[in-house]
């Protein structure tokens, strides 16, 4: 009987751990978000830059406002041209996502951290560590 009740221990370790694997799974899918993000907005930035070219810029900008964001104002504002707007939306947004990214990076590490601890907590008492 002490064999089974081992290698249930041993099954519930090595399920422990796997929770661990697939939360590190789940750092892969979400740790791209920002970036995926600062590409989209580029691309929108760029349509902006190009449609100011158009004959009717204001409107092609409140087409693209969507797309754009938060930057959707600082580039319908009158004020300077839009070329310098644009690059000035980009440095905004590219410290926005850099912000963005280092703060998803600290919660993914905390969360595989936390989760990496539980398993070993779980396993060490399913295996009876600390049990005479």
């Amino acid at each position: 009987m002490a064999g089974t009740t081992r290698a249930a221990g041993a099954g519930f370790l090595a399920m422990a751990f796997a929770v661990v694997g697939m939360t590190g799974i789940f750092a892969t899918y979400a740790a791209p978000i920002p970036l995926q993000r600062a590409l989209l907005r580029e691309a929108a930035l760029d349509d902006a830059l190009a449609a100011g070219q158009g004959s009717d810029p204001q409107a092609a900008l409140a087409a693209l406002a969507p797309r754009l964001g938060d930057s959707a104002a600082q580039l319908s504002s009158g004020g300077a041209d839009l070329p310098a707007r644009v690059q000035a939306a980009r440095v905004a947004m590219r410290r926005h996502f850099a912000a963005q990214a280092a703060a998803e990076a600290s919660r993914l590490r905390l969360m595989i951290g936390v989760v990496t601890l539980a398993g070993a907590i779980f396993g060490a008492a399913a295996l009876g560590f600390g049990r005479g």
